[in-house]
């Protein structure tokens, strides 16, 4: 799930301590880095990977940004859970058995928790997968059908979204798997998370396995360091 990474749509809780063409930049950083940990698990054959975007008519901003064999396909609906399962539905429309919606703020998340996903989703019954936010909300959520009730009364952006997604999961009766917490950077303190990650080799204090190795993401780092004398 991706917006197209242009100056002032991108990354605005980030500006500052960022300004809107260096949030745009790192954004772009992000994507190559999330496509990348999804191609790396395509490759090993069980997957593939899409890019859900909005807004409709800026599909040039992804040229050259994505790995060989990804496809566009555009969001539709007004709030983000229409958009959710939107996708849900389309994608699965496309004869897919099963769709993981991931964020695009997470370029460390660890590939296994990637491949742990698909796996789930390869057995044979009804499930949901979801991975934990560190802010309570959620980096990943899979499914073998598009289920409605996952999407529904939740307070989208705030810090009981995975908790409300959980409790909607139960409520369907749908088996749910959850995946080990990891990390969104959309502020000031988990891009100085990120930096820690990336540039001193620093583990999230919640986390139990390395992260993905975001290499378009560290350099982005090491040079804004570089121009502003320190980290952040």
């Amino acid at each position: 799930m991706a917006k197209a990474p242009r100056a002032g749509m991108v990354k605005t809780r980030l500006q500052p301590p960022l300004g809107a063409d260096e949030a745009a930049r790192l954004n772009v950083c992000f994507l190559r880095d999330t496509v990348e940990n999804i191609a790396l698990v395509a490759s090993e054959g069980a997957a593939r990977g899409l890019i859900c975007y909005t807004p409709i008519g800026d599909e040039a901003a992804f040229d050259g940004l994505l790995p060989e064999g990804f496809a566009l396909i555009a969001q539709r609906g007004d709030l983000f859970g229409e958009r959710l399962l939107g996708a849900a539905k389309d994608i699965l429309s496309c004869g897919f058995g099963a769709v993981c919606l991931i964020d695009s703020d997470s370029p460390t998340l660890p590939t296994n928790a990637l491949r742990a996903a698909v796996r789930e989703l390869a057995a044979p019954d009804e499930r949901v997968v979801v991975g934990a936010s560190e802010d309570g909300g959620y980096y990943l959520i899979g499914m073998k059908r598009a289920e409605p009730r996952v999407f529904e009364r939740i307070k989208w952006s705030t810090g009981t979204v995975y908790e409300e997604t959980v409790e909607r999961a139960r409520e369907a009766g749908v088996e749910l798997v959850e995946l080990p917490k990891w990390y969104d950077v959309d502020d000031a303190a988990t891009l100085s998370m990120l930096e820690r990650e990336l540039l001193n080799g620093e583990r999230p204090p919640f986390g139990t396995t390395k992260g993905f190795d975001a290499k378009w993401t560290r350099e982005f780092l090491v040079e804004r360091v570089r121009l502003v004398g320190g980290v952040l």
